[in-house]
């Protein structure tokens, strides 16, 4: 399984230099995981960026991966991480997801830089 943080999935969208990096986890949604939180920031961005039609495009398309509700037990070990960590809330609720879901983190965000289980891509010109 993979989940794609928000800075993978605004990447894709933008069709940003790390684009491609995202285009394999996010070609195979039978094995995509969407954190309710993603869809959130996603659409808050790009609705602040491109308006809202260009916001509900987004969310549609990230639909069609299976999206994973914050559940209590999603939650606490997201508190726990965020504590170990040192993760903002939002990181630590998809990492979280992640690792209940035993799934692959897929990101460009340098929060998850050297963790076990995540793919991480330097920003272009970080």
């Amino acid at each position: 399984m993979n989940i794609v943080d928000s800075s993978g999935w605004l990447e894709y969208f933008a069709d940003g230099p790390n684009a491609d990096r995202f285009a394999v986890p996010l070609g195979n949604s039978a094995e995509l995981l969407v954190p309710s939180i993603t869809l959130y920031e996603v659409f808050k961005t790009v609705c602040r960026q491109r308006g809202e039609d260009a916001a509900l495009q987004a969310v549609a398309m990230m639909q069609q991966g299976k999206v994973v509700e914050l559940s209590s037990s999603i939650a606490l070990l997201a508190a726990k991480l965020s504590l170990d960590v040192k993760t903002p809330m939002a990181d630590s609720i998809v990492l979280a997801t992640a690792r209940i879901h035993a799934a692959v983190l897929w990101t460009q965000d340098n929060d998850f830089e050297g963790l076990s289980d995540v793919r991480y891509f330097p920003k272009a010109g970080s």
